[in-house]
């Protein structure tokens, strides 16, 4: 014979004052554990959201991005005109584009430096994008001159960087025209005319050519037939392969530190339920007493015990959650150690990590009262009933 839930809840009630602390005490790891994770979604969320498989991404072979990537002008011209899975437009020019890469640094606004991401683009640069670019205000840059269209995210961090700005890049003033946003990281970048950037910043090469491709290319054995090619030697991805790659050492690095917190975090917790269930116990011997003389086995005292406990968990989980809601949304920027540059994002609580929260909060409240749970189930009945 089962006990009925109610018991476990009222006996919650009853307790309240020290049912809250122990739920606080899961609430806090839950609540890191969540902060953390959402910054690594948000950081991740730029390099992943709409990347398309049809856009492809040549560089260097053996480079993990294109900072450490480097092609001649006569390779770049190589892949933009003379590649047959290269897609072209109504006017049946290449949707290809040679960029550079370079990340200098900047003032931000409320005070020291930081890396950003300066990309010199061409014309076709833009429309490769799609429709996750978009331009949100000004306009966009005029190619052969010294203009910048820079990404939302900078406008409010990064010192020069609203429309009718001067951004000094190395020696030369570039003026900023426009801003620009996207769900990915082009909206914490600055861009410019390739080759006006190449000369600012005396770069004698590009770092990657990107390009739209035609439909049914098989990137993998493209990147196999050109990777040992004599003229033009380069690896090519899609471009959520690519991204996937900028993720990799800060991303692990995040998720790491997320995981770390909370098991240190989560001993003190489970330290803390166990002690509110054991005095919890201690407080109802008498009454334990009652229920296994009047029939209920040591296996339902025992789950009657545990559900209190888990209920506990929950209770930590939903205050955790809401101590970390109003991060969500939130922007914020940290260093990408994939590229070496200042990622600007927002925080992401989603659906998936507050299903991850509530998880382990009822796994902690389960394990703080497992023990207390036991020994609850296997009190005798007359020593219980002496209790007074």
């Amino acid at each position: 014979m089962a006990l009925p839930l109610t018991y476990s809840v009222r006996n919650i009630l009853v307790r309240r004052a020290s049912a809250l602390f122990t739920a606080l005490g899961i609430a806090m790891t839950v609540a890191v554990f969540a902060g953390v994770l959402s910054l690594n979604a948000g950081f991740e969320s730029i390099y992943t959201v709409r990347g398309s498989s049809d856009v492809a991404v040549y560089l260097r072979p053996g480079a993990m991005s294109e900072g450490e990537s480097a092609l001649t002008r006569e390779q770049a011209d190589i892949l933009i005109k003379e590649r047959p899975e290269v897609a072209v437009d109504e006017q049946g020019r290449p949707l290809a584009a040679a960029e550079l890469y370079m990340a200098v640094f900047l003032d931000k606004l409320d005070g020291g430096k930081t890396n950003v991401a300066l990309r010199g683009v061409q014309p076709t640069s833009i429309p490769i994008r799609g429709e996750n670019l978009k331009l949100i205000r000004g306009r966009w840059l005029e190619f052969g001159t010294d203009e910048l269209v820079v990404g939302r995210r900078l406008v409010s961090r990064i010192r020069d960087c609203d429309i009718g700005d001067t951004l000094m890049v190395n020696l030369t003033p570039f003026k900023v025209v426009g801003v620009m946003d996207s769900d990915m990281a082009d909206a914490g970048e600055a861009w410019g005319d390739v080759d006006r950037m190449m000369k600012a910043l005396e770069q004698p090469v590009f770092h990657r050519v990107v390009a739209r491709v035609r439909p049914g290319t098989d990137t993998a054995a493209l990147s196999k037939e050109l990777e040992h090619d004599p003229r033009v030697p380069v690896a090519v991805y899609t471009e959520p392969e690519y991204l996937a790659k900028q993720t990799l050492y800060t991303g692990g690095m995040l998720e790491g530190l997320a995981y770390f917190l909370t098991i240190i975090m989560s001993v003190a917790a489970v330290l803390g339920s166990m002690n509110t269930m054991l005095a919890s116990v201690a407080a109802r011997t008498h009454e334990v007493g009652v229920l296994l003389a009047i029939g209920y086995s040591r296996l339902a005292i025992f789950l009657a015990f545990l559900f209190e406990s888990a209920l506990i968990g929950l209770l930590g989980g939903a205050l955790g959650l809401l101590i970390a809601l109003p991060f969500d949304g939130l922007e914020t920027g940290l260093a990408n150690w994939n590229t070496f540059t200042d990622a600007s994002f927002a925080f992401r609580l989603t659906p998936e990590l507050a299903g991850k929260s509530f998880v382990l909060a009822f796994a902690l409240g389960v394990l703080g009262g497992a023990l207390p749970a036991l020994r609850a189930a296997r009190l005798r009945p007359v020593e219980a009933l002496r209790e007074l």
